[in-house]
């Protein structure tokens, strides 16, 4: 498979390489990465072709924003597709021994705390403060972030910010398309449950699937993916190898779904590996290759700390996954019969 191979983002009249760049991990995410790590992590992927790189305020509360920015800028702009997030509006802490005493979200990112905003102020005010941080005048996609339970915990809130989103700020993102400034906007989802939640609202150019769509789990193919094909609405696929696990397979350490496995959860990916070893490819290559066959889906955007990552995603890609690698999944029960595959 073609990692530079562009797909339209559905209906959007975007088109995107299968492979991109997320910005979480350089945003400081399961550990501090130094200053010159990010930098050559940046320069290796341009240097390889990625031309796609997706990042948030939220990762490493600026930090990752300012990471891409300082590569970025100094890049040419037509060449490169960039994404980033809107829903929280950041400030400097009022009481800062506080805020160290208590931030537990990116422990080692910026010292800013935030309010979550869906208002057409708060998306205004969050897209201006990301061109700052990021250096560049434009944002090719905006993405309304962590509106879901999983991140506010409480259905009321969650609700509430809808209808604040569905009333207001709805507007700045389409005055923002309407303009020209960006060219596509949608939304991120963690859990199942989410995308007709926003589906029922308000009309978005496409989802970031975070992690209900990955070779290790599929709950979106019961209704939500098959609702997207209908609208003609695409997908990027954010979490693609599940945290961790389906990069590395069950070693110490590897998280799925950001927490640690459970001993079904790592016995299943174990032999997953296994599976993938005999037919003489890599469970890594499979992930990729798996989310992709997906016809709503366009990209995948795994996150990388060091230049050596970016370029095993880009070789994980174009490794050959043969057929009789999920033919084998399916038989013992590792994948969904309904899964779409190569």
């Amino acid at each position: 498979m073609d990692p530079l191979g562009l797909k339209p983002l559905g209906r959007s009249g975007v088109r995107l390489p299968a492979l991109g760049l997320g910005g979480a991990p350089l945003g400081n995410l399961f550990s501090r990465v130094p200053e010159a790590d990010a930098e050559a992590t940046l320069e290796a992927a341009w240097d390889a072709g990625v031309r796609f790189y997706d990042t948030s305020p939220w990762y490493g509360r600026g930090l990752s924003e300012h990471r891409f920015g300082h590569v970025l800028r100094q890049k040419p702009r037509d060449e490169l597709i960039l994404s980033t997030k809107v829903g929280r509006v950041f400030r400097a802490p009022k009481n800062r021994a506080a805020f160290r005493a208590s931030a537990r979200a990116w422990e080692h990112g910026l010292e800013f705390e935030h309010v979550h905003d869906y208002s057409y102020d708060g998306i205004m005010r969050s897209y201006e403060d990301s061109l700052t941080r990021l250096g560049l005048n434009r944002i090719d996609l905006l993405v309304i972030h962590d509106l879901d339970l999983a991140n506010m915990q409480r259905i009321e809130l969650v609700k509430d910010h809808m209808v604040q989103l569905s009333t207001s700020g709805i507007r700045a993102l389409d005055e923002l398309k309407a303009s020209g400034e960006i060219r596509a906007y949608g939304a991120g989802v963690n859990r199942t449950g989410t995308i007709p939640m926003f589906l029922d609202r308000v009309d978005l150019d496409f989802f970031l699937v975070a992690l209900p769509y990955t070779l290790a789990e599929q709950p979106v193919l019961d209704a939500e993916f098959p609702l997207l094909e209908k609208r003609g609405i695409g997908v990027v696929i954010g979490g693609v190898f599940a945290s961790g696990i389906l990069a590395t397979g069950p070693v110490p350490g590897a998280t799925y779904n950001y927490g640690m496995p459970t001993p079904e959860q790592a016995a299943r990916v174990r032999r997953m590996g296994e599976l993938a070893q005999e037919a003489g490819t890599s469970l890594a290559a499979a992930a990729l290759h798996f989310t992709l066959h997906h016809p709503v889906v366009a990209s995948v955007i795994p996150g990388a700390i060091r230049p050596e990552q970016v370029l095993r995603n880009i070789a994980s890609m174009r490794q050959e996954v043969p057929a009789r690698f999920w033919a084998a999944l399916k038989a013992e029960g590792l994948l969904r019969e309904d899964a779409p595959t190569p």
